[in-house]
């Protein structure tokens, strides 16, 4: 539930908006003044404040301040029956997400609200993509930055779950384009049949069952970015159109001979090389060297050394209890510093969120996580390891990792399911059954059914 502090001297304001947003499912706690209301904050884990600007002894510009210290997340909307442009510049100026003049027209407080939590949730999908300090991520932070300066497109290539799409939004947010926007397509969740009407829409009548005519992301991307999910999946009978689009800012819709001009960036992103899929005849070459304008490469975690750590303690403080942030000990700080995660940062993060959960509060150790198990080790590959045996320790990792789940397995793996069976059978790997439950993740396995290799 969100939570919420109002701030005022004048009981009839309080009143009247406690009642209004508690109707509104609004968990609201109120303070005379900013002394208390900063007691209150300090006490409870508040999303958003509301406070007056002139209140006796600390006054409503010093409580934003105290509030940004300890927490620059939480939202402030000042309101005061004393308006001027000056007091309105130094609100803004001072971090203030909006200044209103009493008396208040409760609609225009509620736009102001609802726009202050649009803004802060869309800036906290990045914030992820900004923790970390290793040197590795600090240089791909920095490539992104610069290519955010400029509107070439760009290829983000990197792992699955290294935080691709973050790091497109985060491009986004830096950009010119930053006010447009933000329009994202998994070229993998369609089959070739539906995915060009969803790239380019279609004109009514186009297929069976279009019964009115549909933009595509293309249109519904201008004046922003599109983001293009694992663009080499993107079938290669479709690659063509896919080419012109990007050369000259237009296309047909399907089913229309009317041309459609839009002005965006394109980002696209992949889990696997893409000019290896050249070579391989998967990929069109003109659509690579196209889409590889800029090209932006993310570290895997096990390369952002000093990272872990950090990223973990975020997690916990996510997905716990409001009020609460529990601490990780530094024995098992240790041991997820020392595991490889092949699922990268998105398995940390379930791993975290797993731990918080099975917490009973306090310090966070080893023997919180079911059956007392802990992720493997960094394998130890050294030089004169065979090839095979290296591959042998990777799939035997990954499996452990997802608690057996193949499915999952192949997708952190970049290879088929099938490929998961065969090399399970090859390498005589341990069955699904012989995983600890505690370990899969909170994922769907419904469709990773034990079925005889064909």
């Amino acid at each position: 539930m969100k939570r919420l502090l109002i701030a005022d001297d004048d009981a009839g304001m309080r009143a009247a908006l406690e009642a209004r947003f508690q109707r509104r499912g609004w968990l609201v706690d109120v303070a005379v003044n900013g002394t208390e209301a900063l007691e209150k904050f300090r006490a409870g884990a508040h999303s958003l404040v509301i406070t007056d600007v002139r209140m006796p002894g600390r006054d409503g510009f010093e409580l934003m301040r105290e509030i940004q210290t300890s927490s620059s997340r939480t939202a402030v909307i000042l309101l005061t029956a004393y308006g001027c442009v000056p007091d309105a510049v130094e609100a803004m100026r001072n971090g203030a997400c909006d200044y209103l003049v009493k008396p208040v027209c409760f609609e225009k407080l509620e736009l102001a609200v609802e726009q202050v939590l649009r803004r802060a949730e869309e800036a906290g999908k990045d914030t992820e993509a900004l923790i970390g300090r290793s040197v590795a991520w600090e240089q791909a932070l920095e490539r992104a930055r610069q290519a955010a300066s400029t509107d070439a497109d760009i290829l983000i290539e990197a792992e699955s779950g290294t935080g691709k799409e973050l790091i497109a939004r985060l491009i986004h947010r830096l950009s010119r384009r930053q006010s447009g926007p933000f329009v994202a397509l998994n070229c993998t969740a369609f089959p070739e049949t539906l995915l060009e009407s969803e790239l380019f829409g279609h004109a009514r009548g186009a297929f069976t069952g279009a019964v009115v005519a549909r933009p595509g992301k293309f249109e519904s991307a201008n004046g922003g970015t599109l983001l293009l999910d694992e663009v080499g999946e993107m079938p290669l009978a479709l690659q063509p159109k896919l080419l012109r689009a990007l050369q000259e800012r237009e296309f047909d819709r399907l089913g229309s001979n009317q041309t459609v001009r839009v002005d965006i960036r394109v980002i696209a992103t992949t889990n696997r090389p893409l000019e290896a899929a050249v070579v391989e005849g998967r990929f069109r070459a003109d659509l690579f060297y196209r889409l590889n304008v800029i090209p932006v490469s993310l570290p895997p975690l096990r390369d952002r050394a000093g990272d872990i750590a950090e990223l973990a303690e975020y997690f916990a403080g996510l997905y716990a209890a409001p009020g609460t942030h529990p601490r990780l000990s530094a024995e098992l700080v240790a041991r997820l510093e020392e595991h490889a995660w092949p699922g990268n940062v998105r398995e940390l993060a379930n791993f975290v969120r797993r731990a918080v959960a099975l917490s009973h509060g306090g310090e966070i150790g080893i023997e919180a996580f079911a059956h007392g198990k802990i992720p493997p080790s960094r394998p130890e590959w050294k030089p004169g390891l065979s090839l095979g045996e290296m591959e042998r320790q990777l799939f035997a990792m990954t499996l452990e990792s997802t608690g057996g789940n193949r499915a999952r397995a192949a997708e952190l793996l970049g290879v088929s399911l099938r490929t998961v069976r065969n090399k399970v059978r090859e390498f005589g790997l341990p069955p699904r059954r012989n995983y600890p439950s505690g370990l899969r993740t909170n994922r769907d396995t419904s469709r990773d059914k034990e079925q005889p290799c064909p």
